[in-house]
């Protein structure tokens, strides 16, 4: 009778120790210089994704009064399109769609290159659409103790959303923040002619001058490296690199500097969905071009983040990040282009003065209430350029997002959310276009297939 008895505990105890180590290694926080920098040793050669989206705002027009003309006018603002192509309030698209080719040439040197075919900000160059290369990078590892090196088109260290990978994304849209201050577009720097002159010492760049978006990365070589000591972790990257893209180039004289340093506890797992409390720093400096002139880009933050039981029942995780911003700091247009517009309306707004700033912060939390249905809600804000508030330029941004996702796999997923967001321009007339567009601001809805093959 013993026997079976001990038999049958052992069992138990093992079945225990198993679902502990499923919850364990499954969550989603990760070291993202590993994961992003390297590629494992039996990776496939050929992968990507691909994802469909359906966003929905009501199309609330603002109304405008244009003092020349003596009358309103009528236009939809762009926070209230879907873009990159701002013509619908509600549409489909497939907004990131990637094709990637990885591996080793030896032992010691793995590459990584990635196509961008998707309908986003990256690939809208000019106001048309333009396919990117995303990724293109080598890494050698084992040359040297504590190093390992990098050259190409990076993910810049940085924020923690600009830096983790498409499979650990819990939201459609991007909190404010990070969509404005560290999505960086690029503009043409050497223009046949000068920018017209905008509020408060900015100019205005037409969308044919406007070069994508970084999709946070940049063309350089980085340092980086990560020690573990039983539970604890600590990695670091610094990176030295180009300010511009394969479709902008090099829009500056100056190098661009980037370094990020964290530290973690790690309960278990390894990988994009590893178990740990995780803290980092980080900053960024670049010297933006523009008809010759050096600018000051700088940015900076701080943040932390706790996961534990990724597709477990009461899996859990909680993010919190703040970041600022001085000098080079730009407003995306509010309109397009319409009759009776002021150039100002409907032309991006970029901020040179190295007393310009912008700050804001998002805090988020998940909880898986199945397996597979994990709940999620996210508070960000950001305040862009406050010490423009008394000319009229200063915007506060705030957003509450709740959020479900079905996870079929870690890497195929069905996302929805629904975002309430207000809109603040303080130091603005109650009839001035600020005030306008902020009044008409809707909420939104997005939907989204993840799907990896």
């Amino acid at each position: 009778m013993n026997g079976p008895v001990a038999a049958k505990r052992r069992l138990a105890i093992a079945l225990a120790v198993s679902s502990i180590g499923i919850c364990f290694t499954t969550a989603s926080a990760a070291n993202w210089f590993k994961i992003q920098d390297t590629n494992a040793k039996n990776v496939p050669l050929i992968s990507g994704f691909i994802e469909p989206d359906v966003f929905a705002m009501a199309g609330t027009p603002a109304e405008i009064y244009n003092p020349a003309l003596k009358r309103y006018i009528s236009a939809v603002p762009h926070d209230n399109l879907v873009g990159p192509n701002f013509s619908n309030s509600t549409t489909g698209i497939i907004q990131r769609a990637r094709l990637m080719i990885r591996g080793w040439i030896n032992p010691h040197i793995s590459y990584f290159f990635a196509g961008e075919f998707g309908n986003n900000a990256a690939t809208m160059v000019r106001g048309q659409y333009t396919p990117q290369l995303q990724d293109g990078r080598f890494t050698f590892s084992g040359y040297v103790p504590g190093v390992r090196i990098e050259a190409g088109i990076i993910r810049a260290p940085s924020a923690e959303d600009a830096m983790n990978g498409y499979m650990s994304y819990n939201y459609v849209v991007f909190p404010t923040v990070i969509n404005q201050l560290m999505l960086q577009p690029f503009y043409e720097a050497r223009p046949s002619s000068p920018y017209a002159t905008g509020p408060s010492g900015s100019v205005l760049v037409p969308s044919s001058e406007a070069l994508g978006v970084n999709a946070f990365r940049y063309p350089g070589i980085q340092l980086f490296d990560w020690k573990t000591w039983g539970h604890w972790q600590v990695a670091y990257g610094a990176m030295v690199g180009m300010y511009g893209s394969v479709a902008a180039g090099n829009l500056s004289n100056s190098p661009l500097y980037a370094a990020r340093l964290q530290g973690s506890y790690i309960f278990g797992g390894h990988g994009p969905f590893r178990s740990d409390v995780t803290a980092w720093v980080w900053y960024q400096n670049a010297q933006p071009d523009y008809l010759g002139h050096a600018y000051t880009m700088q940015r900076e933050g701080a943040g932390f983040q706790y996961l534990q039981g990724y597709m477990h029942q009461w899996g859990r995780r909680l993010k919190f990040e703040y970041m600022r911003g001085n000098g080079w700091i730009s407003a995306p247009a509010a309109f397009s282009q319409a009759l009776g517009l002021q150039p100002a309306l409907y032309n991006d707004q970029l901020y040179t003065n190295i007393n310009n700033t912008a700050n804001g912060y998002y805090i988020e939390g998940g909880l898986f209430l199945t397996k597979r249905i994990e709940a999620d809600v996210r508070y960000d804000y950001y305040n862009r350029l406050p010490n423009l508030e008394a000319a009229g330029q200063e915007r506060i941004f705030k957003t509450w997002a709740l959020a479900l996702q079905y996870h079929f796999t870690p890497f195929t997923k069905l996302m929805a959310g629904y975002y309430f967001r207000t809109l603040k321009a303080p130091g603005v007339a109650p009839n001035s276009p600020g005030a306008a567009v902020s009044a008409a601001t809707d909420n939104e809805f997005a939907m989204q297939a993840m799907i990896s093959f």
